[in-house]
């Protein structure tokens, strides 16, 4: 299978997360961040160009403005605007002392900016979900901002923040779920005395409901994870909240339809596993029992027909990651590729965040395998 890099040095590129789709409507353009280093934690003063590739022009990049709102793993959480997905952009900067997100048009350069950054936008594009980027920061380096104190910093688990929602017309936005409340929920001593915060929050494909995570840190030395994690849904307006899994670890997750969500996680009783959960129920099942169970952590997101599950590895044998595709119905696993990755530093790590496109035809993929981070995308039908 040929994998064609559609950036090159000397600058370093990448898009960012694997819960989006770095193609516009039509196909033309891949956004992309441009960056002039990947080997050191991020400062206040760094900033990042956001542009876009053009494929139908030698993958040319075309700058289009910068960002000083963004991270290694997650970038400026740069996407197409669901509601306008050929020509307008949504991403995260710090602007006035304050992160905020922009909506910019790609041929005009018009842009709105609302006051708060988001987190995961809604699909119909009508409402965005934020968090406190400048304590993910702190708590997970190499997914939040800098340039910002966390105001709550003294705080273990505050009932003035957490999760807010964002009207991505009026910009109008308020606190819907708060740090107290998910502590409140289900407690436990291991939460005593620590710190606490959300990541990784995402919309279900109707809309209605959102994935977030809830985080801890681990005091029990003992402990196999760094941290402790359960994964919580809850409606748009923060309502009806449900505690999908509470056994310690979730780690990457997607949606496979309004009610189910395929994540690498933890059970007592199974071990580490991809899992299948139905929402709002005890209904857990194992995917890939047997084709999946030796692979590590993976950026799991199902193909737009649904028919495909698409994820890779974490570095294992000399360093390399691994890019696979799976199909639970037929129990059929096909591997697309190794990939070598630079031990950089584990914030600004290069994960290979595999995404489709929207027709389900390429695989796009950030990748150091040779020896700077650029995007490549894959034929999944060669």
């Amino acid at each position: 299978m040929e994998i064609v890099e559609i950036t090159s040095g000397p600058k370093h590129h990448f898009f960012g997360y694997f819960d989006k789709c770095p193609w516009n409507a039509s196909g033309k353009y891949i956004l992309s961040h441009e960056v002039d280093f990947c080997d050191r934690p991020l400062t206040e003063d760094d900033k990042a160009t956001i542009g876009i590739v053009d494929l139908t022009s030698g993958n040319k990049f075309q700058p289009l403005t910068e960002t000083y709102g963004w991270s290694w793993q997650q970038g400026a959480m740069l996407q197409w605007h669901p509601a306008f997905p050929e020509d307008k952009i949504i991403f995260n900067d710090r602007r006035d002392g304050q992160f905020v997100s922009v909506i910019r048009d790609i041929n005009s350069g018009e842009e709105k900016v609302l006051p708060l950054p988001v987190a995961a936008v809604s699909p119909d594009g009508r409402l965005a979900v934020s968090l406190n980027f400048s304590r993910l920061a702190e708590e997970r380096p190499g997914y939040g901002y800098e340039g910002i104190p966390d105001r709550f910093r003294d705080e273990d688990a505050s009932d003035k923040d957490g999760i807010y929602s964002l009207d991505m017309e009026t910009g109008q936005n308020k606190l819907i779920i708060s740090l107290a409340q998910i502590v409140g929920i289900g407690h436990n001593p291991t939460m005593d005395g620590v710190k606490h915060w959300f990541n990784h929050l995402f919309f279900s494909p109707d809309s209605k409901r959102f994935i977030f995570l809830h985080r801890w840190r681990c005091h029990d030395e003992d402990f196999q994870y760094a941290h402790y994690t359960r994964m919580f849904t809850a409606n748009a307006d923060g309502s009806d909240i449900y505690c999908v899994n509470d056994h310690e670890m979730t780690s990457h997750f997607d949606w496979r339809d309004n009610n189910h969500i395929i994540a690498w996680a933890h059970r007592r009783d199974i071990g580490n596993r991809y899992f299948l959960f139905e929402d709002k129920s005890d209904n857990v099942i194992v995917i890939g029992d047997e084709k999946l169970t030796a692979l590590d952590d993976g950026h799991c997101n199902y193909s737009p027909d649904r028919k495909w599950i698409l994820t890779d590895t974490y570095p294992g044998e000399n360093d390399t990651r691994k890019l696979l595709i799976y199909n639970p119905r037929t129990d059929v696993r096909i591997d697309l590729g190794d990939f070598h990755s630079e031990p950089w530093l584990a914030q600004s790590r290069c994960d290979l965040h595999p995404r489709w496109s929207r027709d389900g035809k390429w695989i796009c993929i950030d990748s150091s395998h040779t020896g700077k981070r650029q995007i490549y995308i894959l034929n999944r039908e060669e």
